[in-house]
């Protein structure tokens, strides 16, 4: 595989995080006081994806990936206390906690795109077919990381163009990083399990403290509780499904 088609290739893995928007059309119209099934939602997609970042670590290095794990708990904890506990943090027309929401989820996608630019980089400079297998598995779980950050915005009012945009901006860490791993596979590559940890870490810190408190108002506990399981499980069952 050419330096150009990981690129190209990575790219359209990206891209594909935009189409978990569209799914979340039908919120659209949802009033501020009616998210806490989306917000279980999203809180289910991020948990799914924690538990197949810490899985897939784990089996090859654990104790780097629990210090990854440590170090995206750290990093989300730092930003919170950075950016003033979300008083006047904003995105959009988002503001105050649901914008540092919004944020946070975001940033934490971001994070955790890059090491996924990095597996890319680095399956690509394979000489098999490793690069498209994990190309294709990628590609498809990002949808679902597009549903999570469209679900902390167009159900508060912002628009599908807005969230198509924000989780594209979320995987473009993955072209950014694939060229680089690329040319430096054996470089990078004893990087992975830190940052496969440290994107679960960081995604694991925000389900709890950030996502969980908003699906579990009441009085939506129940079915927030059955979507959360739900979603959480698919996301597991799709991952493993595809290898990831």
């Amino acid at each position: 595989m050419s330096l150009l088609e990981v690129f190209l290739i990575a790219l359209g893995t990206a891209l594909a995080t935009g189409l978990g928007a569209f799914p979340v059309l039908a919120l659209g119209s949802m009033k501020s006081r009616s998210v806490a099934l989306p917000s279980a939602l999203a809180a289910g997609c991020m948990l799914g994806a924690t538990i197949g970042l810490l899985y897939e670590g784990a089996s090859s290095e654990p104790l780097r990936t629990l210090i990854g794990a440590i170090l995206g708990v750290g990093f989300i904890a730092a930003s919170r206390a950075v950016l003033g506990k979300g008083r006047e943090a904003h995105i959009g027309n988002l503001r105050g906690a649901r914008g540092m929401t919004a944020l946070l989820v975001i940033g934490v996608m971001t994070v955790h795109s890059s090491a996924e630019g990095v597996a890319l980089g680095v399956s690509g400079a394979d000489e098999g077919s490793l690069g498209i297998l994990i190309a294709v598995a990628i590609a498809i779980h990002n949808i679902p990381e597009g549903i999570a950050v469209s679900l902390t915005l167009i159900p508060h009012g912002e628009t599908t163009r807005s969230a198509i945009g924000w989780s594209i901006f979320s995987s473009l860490p993955q072209p950014l990083m694939a060229v680089p791993a690329f040319l430096a596979v054996r470089s990078f590559e004893p990087l992975l399990p830190v940052g496969l940890g440290f994107a679960g870490g960081a995604m694991l810190w925000m389900v709890i403290t950030q996502l969980l408190p908003e699906a579990f108002k009441p009085p939506s506990r129940g079915p927030a509780l059955a979507t959360l399981i739900g979603s959480a499980t698919a996301m597991v069952v799709i991952e493993f499904a595809i290898g990831f």
